[in-house]
């Protein structure tokens, strides 16, 4: 009877290890994942933004910009944005990072609107010693522009 016991106890320990082992490789692999989220600033203090998470994909909000806000920090218009539906729209809070997928140690497939210009470039995200480190580019990759952002909040 004790050997039963014994047993039995044995096997709910090894599920309950089981459970603990494949909660906590799920929940570092979704923290690996989710590193991304959280409130960044461009290295110059030029920007900032808000990263999060919608459905699978990581977006972000601008959040502040010395070329969207006014002198008395009211938000400057989309006036450069092809859509004229748009353009009457504030820059301050609008997403202007979408389509992120976190794929093999970056985020990639995403898509970045440039004011400036109105136009909507393709990107990739990666993190590395701490920096965040956005490409956006036309067409090749190697043919775009890297700028990075230091974290100024997690979430």
């Amino acid at each position: 009877m004790k050997t039963q016991t014994i047993k039995n106890a044995i096997k709910k320990l090894f599920l309950l290890a089981t459970i603990v082992f494949s909660t906590i490789n799920s929940v570092q692999s979704q923290n690996k994942e989710d590193a991304i989220i959280g409130t960044w600033e461009m290295n110059d203090g030029s920007a900032k933004m808000k990263v999060f998470k919608a459905g699978n994909e990581y977006q972000a909000q601008l959040l502040w910009g010395k070329d969207i806000v006014n002198p008395d920090g009211s938000s400057k218009k989309d006036l450069n944005n092809p859509d004229k539906k748009l353009q009457s729209r504030n820059l301050l809070g609008i997403i202007y990072l979408t389509g992120l997928i976190y794929h093999d140690g970056q985020y990639e497939k995403g898509r970045i609107y440039n004011n400036a210009n109105g136009k909507t470039y393709k990107c990739y995200v990666w993190i590395k010693k701490g920096k965040l480190h956005l490409r956006g580019y036309l067409g090749m990759k190697m043919l775009g522009q890297t700028t990075q952002w230091k974290r100024i909040e997690k979430h």
